[in-house]
């Protein structure tokens, strides 16, 4: 029933072999300055290329500021733990993401609150935001937001760049800033997207990205903190590193915090990654836009860059007619050494989050039975 599409993704990448979802590409100076790093015995959280690759990914994205961490997960814990979110609070986010959204909120004993998502985004809906707002909330005298029902405090919301496909930025700060919630932004899949003429991450207050093996460049494993504000990139490093005070040999720390530093020897491989990454991302704007032409001839519907943005296309996302069709597709491909996947179970699915208030879910059960994510690794 696939063949046409087997067959074009198998020429596409030129193998007959397995074909990844998202595999690395290791082609520039990775070698060098990993042995560089070993040669230098600075392979833990101090060294050059550490400050190297923050400097590269602030200098990239026009983030004032860019925070190493050992993942996307700890990066998205310690950008909401610096929103406020803690013990007994809540953060509003999408139920169409992967378990590390709320995972990172559960980290900080805050509460997630789902909402609903775009269909032509797959990202937070603000209508679902406003909704979920203006029928459960209120502002109190103190300018905070409080949900009536729980009788908990709204302190933040996290939008998603599902897949790499940019959120409603604006129309979403709108609202929160309305709310006085602050806007943090799960850019972990968003790393080469852009809203408008700025890159995604650096329109919230703080932003997570992720650099795990399957991402547009990876460090093996690491995340990176994004902000504009210099008192909350300050205490970001702080708590990142122990909350050690800074001394040249005494040891004192000023709070229970946190060894989340990424080493310096998964960020010269960061380094390296990120001399490649415009060539990357042109590259994978090519294949997604083979991805796009072969669907129009052959009836099969891609999802394709919102208006105003300029997407990664991390992941290219066909949608399917329905579930039987999705589950169908699935089976031909990965039967052929081709590897496709569903979207993630949704967050409110999970029995992790049945104590999790939720919005109206149409939109999300309708992607979950239609996406199917095909191999978008660079071609080179």
């Amino acid at each position: 029933m696939f063949d046409d599409f087997i067959r074009f993704v198998q020429e596409l990448y030129g193998t007959k072999e397995l074909i990844p979802l998202h595999s690395p590409r290791f082609n520039g100076n990775e070698k060098k300055y990993l042995l560089e790093t070993i040669d230098s015995t600075f392979v833990s959280s101090v060294g050059e290329f550490v400050n190297r690759f923050e400097q590269q990914v602030a200098d990239y994205t026009g983030s004032s500021h860019a925070i190493a961490v050992v993942n996307g997960t700890v990066a998205l814990q310690i950008a909401l733990k610096l929103s406020g979110a803690r013990y007994n609070t809540e953060v509003i986010t999408q139920s169409f993401t992967f378990v590390a959204t709320s995972n990172a909120i559960r980290h900080c004993g805050a509460v997630p609150v789902f909402v609903d998502v775009n269909r032509s985004t797959m990202g937070l809906s603000p209508k679902s935001l406003e909704e979920f707002l203006e029928g459960q909330c209120e502002l109190r005298d103190d300018g905070t937001c409080w949900n009536r029902l729980s009788n908990r405090q709204v302190v933040s919301c996290l939008p998603v760049h599902t897949f790499g496909f940019p959120a409603q930025l604006n129309e979403i700060k709108k609202i929160c800033d309305h709310y006085n919630i602050v806007m943090i932004e799960d850019a972990a899949e968003s790393l080469g997207s852009f809203y408008g003429k700025k890159h995604t991450g650096v329109i919230g207050k703080l932003a997570a990205l992720s650099f795990n093996g399957n991402k547009i460049i990876t460090t093996g494993g690491g995340g990176m903190i994004l902000t504009n504000d210099n008192k909350l990139a300050k205490q970001a490093r702080h708590i990142t590193t122990t909350a050690k005070k800074p001394h040249k040999w005494e040891f004192n720390h000023d709070e229970v915090a946190y060894n989340y530093r990424l080493p310096n020897l998964n960020a010269a491989l960061g380094v390296a990654q990120m001399e490649s990454l415009l060539e990357y991302i042109k590259n994978k704007r090519e294949v997604a836009h083979q991805y796009q032409a072969w669907g129009a001839r052959n009836n099969m519907n891609f999802i394709q860059e919102p208006a105003n943005t300029k997407a990664n296309y991390w992941l290219n996302v066909v949608i399917m007619q329905d579930k039987r069709h999705r589950d169908q597709i699935l089976e031909a491909t990965n039967n052929r050494n081709i590897m496709t996947r569903p979207a993630w179970v949704p967050m409110h699915k999970l029995s992790i989050n049945q104590d999790c208030q939720c919005s109206d879910m149409r939109n999300t059960e309708w992607l979950y039975d239609r996406v199917v994510n095909v191999p978008s690794s660079v071609n080179l």
